[in-house]
C-alpha cells in the first residue's frame, strides 16, 4: 500500500506518542502499586485530571426548583474541584406514578432518591450495586459509613444505596423537627401561656380562640387541619401512637419489656383520636377541605396565619411555618408541644438516635459513568466537605471562636434562615438526600449549625425568648421528654421485599384507612361508632398476626445484634 511522506511522518509521530502514552502508564502503574494503601490517592485526583462531567439527580422526596447544581454556590465549588455538575430534578405530582413510569420504561435518572418508593426500584432491579464502587473510589464515605456497613448490606450481600444520617455520636435538636402538636404561638399568649398536655386541654384552647376570633386577617379561622396526601399519610394515621407515649415506629408499637410489635390502627387509641376530630368538625373546627387538600395547599393554610392548629413532623412542615419568622410574624409561628391522651402518660416525640436503612440515594443502570459518580459521593461525605454543605463557609456564614467551636453572628443567622439564599447558596440542595453524616464532628462542633448551643441562643429573637421564658425553657425541645432507649428504632425503617406479605398488608391497611378515615371524622357523631365497627371489622380481615410477627422479629433481631456488639 502507498503511504504519502506527509501521512508517513503523521504515523511516525502518532507511533511515538503512543508509545511514550504506554511507557507512561506504566510507570504511573508501578507508582501505585508501591503505595496502594494511600487512600487519599484514589477518588478526588482521579475526578480532577477527567474532562468535564454531568449526571443527572432525581429527588422523590421534597419540592423544589429544578436546577444545575454549579448554580448554587457550593455546585459551583464542586465543579471547581471535581469537574462535575449535577442536574437536579425534584418530585411534583404523584411519586408512585412517577416512579411507576421510569421502571415501565427502564430508563431512568443516573442518580435518583426515591423516598418510600425505593422498594420500587430494588424490584426492578433499577439499582447497580456499589459495593466495589465504594472500596475503590469512597474512602471517605466508607469510613463515614464503617458502623453502619453491615445494617446497610442487603441479604445478597450488596449495597444498592446510601442512606442519610450516619450519625457520629448524638445532640439532641433544640427546636423541633419532629412530630409535635403544633399551636399557633398568638393562641397561647391569649390565654397566658397556659401549659397544656392533653388532647382535651388542647383542642379545649383553640375551641376558644377560634370561638373569640372567627375570623384571622379577614378570612375564617381554622381551627385544625391534618396532611393526608399521597405517602404523608402517616402524618394522620400516625398520631394515636404518639397520644399513648411512644415514638414513630411506623404501624406498630412496640412493648419495652417483651419487644412484641403489635399494630395500633385498630386500637382503642385510633378510636379516640378520630373520635376527638369527629367532635371538633362538628363543631365546625375541623379543615373540611383535609382529605382533599394537596401538599402545597396544606402548607399554604400554615403560612395563612389563619390556622390554630395541627400535628406533623417539623421536617415536614418547617418551609411553610418558617414563612411567618421571614416576615417577623412571630406570633403566628407555631409552638411545638407533647401532647398525650392522658397527664400520667410520658410522651415519647423526640427520636432516640437511629439509623434509617429503608431510605437512600443510589445510582441506576442508566448510569454511564458510576465511577465518577461514586467520586461526587466520596467528596460530599469528606468531613471538610460535610462542613461545607451544613455550616457553609468560614467568615461568611459562620466564625470560629478562640476554642474552636462554630458561631454565626446575628446577621448570618438570619441570612441562613432565608430560604431563597438558602437555594441560592446550596444549602437547600446539599444539607440532605445525600451522603450524609450526623451528630458531632471530629473537633467536637455540631454537625448541624440548629444544634450547636452558642447558634441556637442567637437564633432566638425577643418573641421567642418571651415564650421560653413562660414554660420556664432554654430551648423549645425541652418541654418535651428525652427519648428512652430503643435499639430497634425505628421499626418502619425494616427492608420490605416488594409484594411480601408485609408490604401488601401494609397497602390494604392505607387503602381502608383513606376509606374510612374522612367518613370517621367528617361524619354525623350518632354515626360514628357504626363507621368505626365497620373499620374494625375490614382491618381484622387482614393478616394482622402475620404482619406483628414479622416486626417482633424485626424488633428482637436488632436487640441481639445491639447487645451482642
Amino acid at each position: 500500500m502507498f503511504i504519502s511522506k506527509k501521512n508517513f511522518f503523521l504515523c511516525l509521530a502518532l507511533a511515538l506518542m503512543l508509545a511514550l502514552v504506554a511507557c507512561s502508564g506504566d510507570n504511573t502503574s508501578g507508582d501505585e502499586s508501591s503505595d496502594t494503601n494511600d487512600d487519599s490517592s484514589t477518588g478526588e485526583e482521579t475526578a480532577a485530571d477527567n474532562e468535564p462531567f454531568t449526571f443527572s439527580y432525581f429527588n422523590g422526596s421534597t419540592t423544589l426548583p429544578n436546577i444545575n447544581s454549579r448554580e448554587t454556590t457550593i455546585g459551583a465549588m464542586f465543579e471547581e474541584e471535581l469537574n462535575t455538575t449535577v442536574d437536579m430534578e425534584y418530585i411534583t405530582g404523584d411519586l408512585n406514578t412517577r416512579i411507576g413510569t421510569m421502571v415501565a420504561s427502564g430508563q431512568y435518572p443516573d442518580v435518583i432518591e426515591p423516598n418510600e418508593a425505593i422498594d420500587a426500584l430494588l424490584d426492578a432491579e433499577a439499582f447497580i450495586p456499589l459495593n466495589d464502587l465504594i472500596d475503590e473510589y469512597a474512602p471517605d464515605l466508607k469510613a463515614l459509613y464503617e458502623p453502619y456497613l453491615d445494617a446497610m448490606t442487603h441479604e445478597d450481600g450488596n449495597i444498592y444505596y446510601i442512606p442519610m444520617g450516619a450519625d457520629q455520636g448524638f445532640i439532641p435538636p433544640a427546636n423541633q423537627d419532629q412530630g409535635a402538636f403544633w399551636i399557633q404561638r398568638e393562641v397561647l399568649r391569649e390565654f397566658d401561656y397556659p401549659e397544656i398536655t392533653t388532647l382535651d386541654e388542647y383542642f379545649d384552647l383553640i375551641e376558644a380562640y377560634a370561638e373569640k376570633y372567627p375570623e384571622i386577617d379577614g378570612a375564617s379561622t381554622i381551627g385544625y387541619t391534618a396532611l393526608t396526601y399521597d405517602w404523608r399519610f402517616f402524618a394522620l394515621s400516625n398520631v394515636p401512637n404518639h397520644l399513648a407515649g411512644y415514638p414513630n415506629d411506623g404501624g406498630v408499637w412496640v412493648d419495652m419489656d417483651t419487644h412484641e410489635a403489635e399494630i395500633y390502627a385498630d386500637k382503642e387509641e385510633t378510636r379516640r383520636y378520630l373520635e376527638k376530630l369527629n367532635e371538633i368538625n362538628a363543631k365546625g373546627l375541623f379543615d373540611r377541605e383535609a382529605f382533599v387538600a394537596n401538599y402545597d395547599e396544606y402548607l399554604a393554610k400554615i403560612s395563612s396565619g389563619r390556622l390554630l392548629g395541627f400535628f406533623d413532623y417539623g421536617w415536614q412542615a418547617n418551609v411553610a411555618m418558617n414563612v411567618h419568622r421571614q416576615d417577623g410574624d412571630h406570633y403566628k409561628e407555631y409552638m411545638g408541644l407533647p401532647i398525650v391522651f392522658d397527664e400520667d402518660i410520658t410522651d415519647q416525640y423526640l427520636d432516640p438516635p437511629a439509623f434509617v436503612t429503608n431510605r437512600g440515594v443510589g445510582i441506576t443502570t442508566s448510569a454511564d459513568n458510576p465511577e465518577r459518580i461514586m467520586e461526587f459521593f466520596n467528596h460530599i461525605a469528606k468531613e471538610e466537605t460535610q462542613k461545607l454543605v451544613m455550616w457553609g463557609i468560614e467568615g461568611e456564614t459562620y466564625e470560629v471562636d478562640e476554642d474552636g467551636m462554630y458561631y454565626r453572628t446575628p446577621e448570618q443567622i438570619t441570612m441562613t434562615e432565608d430560604e431563597d439564599w438558602r437555594q441560592d447558596f446550596g444549602f437547600a440542595y446539599f444539607e440532605w438526600y445525600w451522603p450524609r453524616g450526623g451528630g458531632v464532628f471530629s473537633d467536637g462542633n455540631a454537625w448541624e449549625p440548629r444544634r450547636q448551643p452558642a447558634v441556637v441562643q442567637e437564633t432566638y429573637n425577643d418573641v421567642d425568648r418571651e415564650f421560653l421564658d413562660a414554660y420556664g425553657l432554654e430551648t423549645f425541645t425541652q418541654i418535651f421528654a428525652e427519648p428512652e432507649d430503643r435499639p430497634w428504632y425505628p421499626t418502619w425503617s425494616a427492608n420490605i421485599e416488594q409484594g411480601s406479605d408485609p408490604e401488601i398488608f401494609e397497602q390494604r391497611l392505607e387503602d381502608i384507612q383513606r376509606d374510612f378515615f374522612p367518613r370517621l371524622v367528617l361524619s354525623d357523631p350518632s354515626e360514628f361508632d357504626g363507621i368505626w365497627e365497620d373499620y374494625v371489622a375490614r382491618v381484622n380481615e387482614l393478616d394482622v398476626e402475620g404482619y406483628e410477627a414479622f416486626f417482633t422479629e424485626v424488633v428482637k433481631s436488632r436487640v441481639e445484634a445491639f447487645e451482642g456488639e
